[in-house]
């Protein structure tokens, strides 16, 4: 019996063996079959970063080993395969579907083209999928609503089509709590069916698609929802109240840019908001672009404490301004701007401390502008233009010690502009245009150097001279004076606004000459003196300049010869009406009668007078100079040694700079800032530079400026940053010396003037880009000093004999530390700003700037990203500032996504070749909408929402590759629609 026992024991641990070792081959097996899946994966695509898979290949057996695979300890099986961000190019091949263990796929940020495989829903153990920020196109496969197991689901920003399947949706044990299917082209309705339910969704995204219908209400069975974004799609009917009513933990919704309407017949707001009194942890509410009608409820102010943002612009509210708003303590932005309110200002809005933006133009607000506003301590921005407010401007106004830009045009405003304005030190715009307000410009008010952007005073009752103080505007770009009772001459000062772009002085008595100067600003686009009693010849430097485009000098009493060379070749009798003693060869102009000449033999002889005099003071005075320049090369051999020394750079002295520029002649400038003149040179040994030299007015206050520039292009070495050759520093002179790039910068590209090239293509323009962006990133992220340029702008981007762009002007660049956490390096430095320093330039600069944060990484991004919407749009941020009275951000996403087509195709007339080959139609349209989304996502007015600069560096690359090597399916498909049509055309 005991041997028997023996015998069934025996049997039964062969059995266990046999097992075993069957499990353990089962194990190899499906090892091998996981190896040859991924074989296959990388079978169908092209690395572009090289070494990226490298270790996937034939003789390396375990594939554990694999770079970005991730196995399960126990059992060796694949769970993770996170291949996001390195480039890939290809498709999607359906064989990952036999990684039957994987619980992870991530094939995010790279260049994915074609389908999603309808195999990745045999994933049973999947739960986090993210295929975004692709190429790829195509309905979702409905087989994705297999995947049981899926937390989180991310396909957005893709060119994906065709309606969502509601598998997605209605997946009955659906554990998803995160879906992000935004920035495609989805139509059709939200498939939620009231059967299903999404009970553990947190996030759902899916703003900027082509999505109709009402919001499901199924969708109120989502009770943990804490960002719903549906902002941008075609959605109608009432808000939904009833749903929103049953997320208690909402923080984020956006339901902005469709085609809501309000209760009982679009009369009344007040369900929607009492639906959200008791969802406390709300902190932004945006609802603008819609058709809500109704009043605004006092029941606004009982939402959440917590509200830090409101968006109801751009509806068709109207009514006063409920008081109880001013509940919301903490709210920094209020925008009701486009609407219909009807009401006075409420005072008690002084009661939210926090507010930072106040916008409320553009309706029909009465009465006068409350004195309580002056108490809002943060307020940055205050827009009240296009009302109907009256009254006098309070003088409350100077406690607003962060207001950055105050607009108070299209009113009934009265009265004199208060001098306390001038107390207001940073503001950088003010417009007071089409009002009433009488009296001169205060001094203080002229003095105003924070502005930076415009001054617009124009269509007022203003009278007496125009202040000296106005020279002091060294950063202005625009002032208009235009259509007051301005007296007096125009001083020679103003050319002391060496910022400027735009000045209008027309309609006013003006009188006496108009002063060389001005046609000496080196920025000055637009100048408009008509309609005054301006006499004298027009000055030669305006005709010289080298961008004035617009100029109007009817109706005054100019006299004297006009030519049509230069700035005046584009012009027009238009532009000279009105002045009874001008002449010259404009069409359309009296011709001038020839000047008898004076007799030979008199000149000689003046000069055989003069001259030898004049010789030998000259020979003196040169002889004088040399000395004195020797005694202070010698005085200062030493110093500058030992900091060429310390440098590392060649030696250039003073004297072979001035042998270089001409003495810095002004044949030689070719750009000039607040901080001085750049000019051109070449040294003996023919090496072409450009000499950035500090204005000697500023040396010492900027000292601080141009040492950190010194240290940044030491230190951050890129190939697309510009090098420093040298730099020349004495107590009175600070230059720094800098190769001279051929194809000067690219704003010379973006606007053309007179006798330059044409503007780039789109394939230049993406490159031009990309270069940037990953310099920019390169300071942000991997310099050995962490750099925040602050004044990224087309004028600051520098272009070499290949158009290889080059990131230069670090001269306000703010050096951080901190920007990586996990960085080793001890060569972080950090530097506080210096008082009174620009974070940048007008257009370019990030909201937050304007709020008073400091300058930071992702300021950079928002500039970056007004780069690429000013490239596309073809508009100056400030022409858009100036014209329009919004940012460019504004404008474009007010086009955005169903009025696109028109800024599209003008993009492609402005930046594409004449002959382009058929298939490339839809593929830069593609581009372009990308180049779109990517600048208004980089310049979201919330910093953390912004990607940083690798991310738009990747992305950048990504468009790069994507023109200049399409996929083939796509070149076939437009030239064989091309064919057709052309085929039909014919039979036609």
């Amino acid at each position: 019996m005991g041997s028997c026992k023996l015998s069934v024991f025996g049997f039964l641990s062969l059995i266990i063996i046999l097992l075993t070792v069957s499990g353990e081959e089962n194990d190899q097996l499906l090892l091998a079959k996981e190896r040859v899946s991924l074989l296959s994966f990388k079978s169908g695509i092209t690395l572009d970063r090289e070494g990226a898979l490298e270790s996937w290949n034939s003789s390396n057996i375990h594939v554990c080993n694999w770079t970005r695979v991730e196995c399960n300890n126990a059992s060796n099986h694949i769970v993770k395969l996170d291949l996001s961000d390195l480039s890939l190019r290809g498709r999607i091949s359906p064989a990952l579907a036999h990684l039957s263990s994987l619980v992870i796929l991530d094939l995010s940020s790279n260049f994915f083209e074609g389908h999603i495989p309808a195999e990745l829903g045999y994933l049973s153990q999947l739960k986090q999928l993210s295929l975004s920020w692709n190429l790829l196109e195509g309905k979702i496969p409905s087989e994705l609503g297999f995947l049981h197991q899926l937390v989180y689901l991310d396909l957005a920003s893709n060119r994906l089509g065709g309606n969502i399947p509601e598998q997605i949706f209605c997946n009955w044990s659906s554990s998803l709590e995160y879906i992000d299917l935004s920035n495609n082209s989805l139509s059709g309705e939200i498939p939620l069916k009231d059967e299903f339910a999404l009970r553990e969704l947190r996030f759902l995204l899916i703003w900027s698609n082509r999505l109709v219908g009402h919001v499901p209400q199924a969708l109120s069975n989502s009770s943990k929802l804490k960002w719903l974004d549906l902002e941008s799609n075609m959605l109608n009917g009432e808000l939904p109240s009833e749903i929103v009513r049953k997320m208690p933990q909402l923080q984020f919704l956006y339901l902005s840019y469709n085609d809501f309407g309000s209760h009982d017949g679009n009369t009344n707001l007040e369900p929607f908001l009492a639906s959200l009194v008791n969802s406390s942890y709300l902190q932004e509410l945006e609802l603008a672009g819609n058709n809500l009608g109704g009043q605004i409820p006092p029941i606004i102010g009982d939402l959440p404490i917590k509200l830090v943002q409101i968006h109801l612009s751009e509806n068709h509210l109207y009514g006063p301004i409920p008081p109880h708003i001013s509940n919301l303590v903490n709210l920094t932005l209020l925008n009701l701007s486009s609407n219909l309110l009807n009401d006075t200002i409420p005072p008690e809005l002084c009661r939210m401390g926090k507010l930072e933006r106040v916008y409320l133009s553009n309706n029909s607000l009465y009465g006068e502008i409350p004195a309580a506003l002056g108490g809002i301590s943060h307020l940055g921005l205050l827009d009240l233009s296009k009302n109907k407010l009256s009254g006098s401007i309070p003088d409350s106004f100077a406690n607003l010690s962060q207001l950055r830009r105050l607009l108070l045009y299209e009113n009934q405003l009265s009265g004199s502009i208060p001098p306390s304005l001038g107390k207001c030190i940073n503001l950088e715009i003010l417009d007071l245009s089409h009002n009433k307000i009488s009296g001169i410009i205060p001094s203080a008010v002229a003095a105003l150097r924070s502005l930076k952007l415009y001054l617009n005073l124009s269509s007022n009752h203003l009278q007496g001279p125009l202040p000296l103080e106005l020279s002091k505007m060294d950063m202005v770009l625009a002032i208009d004076l235009s259509s007051n009772n301005l007296s007096g001459t125009i001083p020679t000062q103003l050319g002391s606004c060496i910022a400027l772009e735009h000045l209008n002085l027309s309609g006013n008595i003006l009188e006496g000459p108009l002063p060389a100067s001005i046609g000496q600003l080196p920025y000055l686009k637009q100048l408009d003196v008509s309609s005054n009693q301006l006499s004298g010849e027009i000055p030669p430097s305006l005709e010289a300049s080298p961008i004035l485009k617009q100029l109007n000098f009817s109706f005054n009493k100019f006299s004297g010869n006009v030519s049509n060379g230069g700035a005046f070749s584009s012009l027009t009798i238009e532009s000279f009406l009105g002045n009874k003693g001008l002449c010259g060869t404009i069409k359309g102009m009296s011709k001038c009668r020839k000047k008898r000449a004076y007799s030979s033999f008199i000149l000689p002889i003046l000069l055989s007078l003069f001259a030898t005099p004049f010789l030998c003071m000259f020979l003196l005075l040169r002889s004088r100079f040399r000395r004195q320049l020797t005694m202070f090369d010698q005085g200062d051999l030493e110093n500058e040694e030992k900091e060429t020394k310390e440098l590392q750079y060649p030696r250039i002295s003073y004297q072979q700079l001035i042998e270089a520029t001409g003495g810095f002649s002004a044949s030689s400038l070719i750009g000039s800032g607040r901080f001085g003149h750049v000019y051109k040179g070449v040294l003996e040994d023919n090496t072409r530079i450009a000499v950035k030299v500090l204005d000697s007015r500023t040396a010492r206050e900027l000292s601080g400026s141009f040492k950190r520039e010194c240290q940044v292009l030491r230190r951050a070495r890129h190939r697309n940053l510009i090098r420093i050759i040298t730099i020349c520093s004495k107590p009175d002179f600070k230059a720094l010396v800098l190769p001279l790039m051929s194809n000067g910068s690219l704003e010379r590209y973006l606007y053309p003037s007179h006798g330059l090239k044409p503007g780039l293509d789109l394939i230049q323009l993406v490159s031009i880009c990309s270069d940037v962006a990953e310099g920019v990133a390169y300071l942000h992220h991997y310099s050995p000093v962490r750099v925040v340029h602050c004044d990224l702008k087309p004028s600051n981007i520098l272009l070499d004999d290949d158009m290889t762009a080059l990131v230069t002007d670090f001269g306000i660049a703010r050096l951080v530390k901190g920007i990586d956490e996990n960085t080793t390096t001890n060569d972080s430095v950090s530097f506080s700003s210096t008082d009174g320093l620009l974070c940048g330039s007008v257009g370019y600069i990030a909201p937050e700037y304007g709020m008073g944060k400091q300058a930071s990484t992702q300021g950079d991004v928002y500039s970056f990203g007004v780069l690429l919407l000013e490239i596309i749009a073809g508009k100056r941020p400030t022409d858009v500032l100036f014209h329009e009275g919004s940012s460019l951000h504004e404008w474009v996403k007010s086009h955005y996504p169903r009025k696109l087509d028109l800024i599209v195709e003008e993009a492609k007339l402005r930046i594409a070749p004449s002959a382009m080959p058929a298939y490339c139609n839809k593929i830069w349209n593609d581009v372009i909408v990308e180049l779109i989304e990517l600048g208004l996502m980089c310049t979201q007015y919330n910093p953390s929402t912004r990607p940083t600069m690798l991310d738009v560096s990747y992305e950048m690359g990504r468009l790069k590759q994507y023109l200049s090597n399409p996929p083939s399916l796509l070149i076939e498909e437009e030239e064989e629609e091309d064919a057709s049509s052309k085929f039909g055309d014919s039979w036609k």
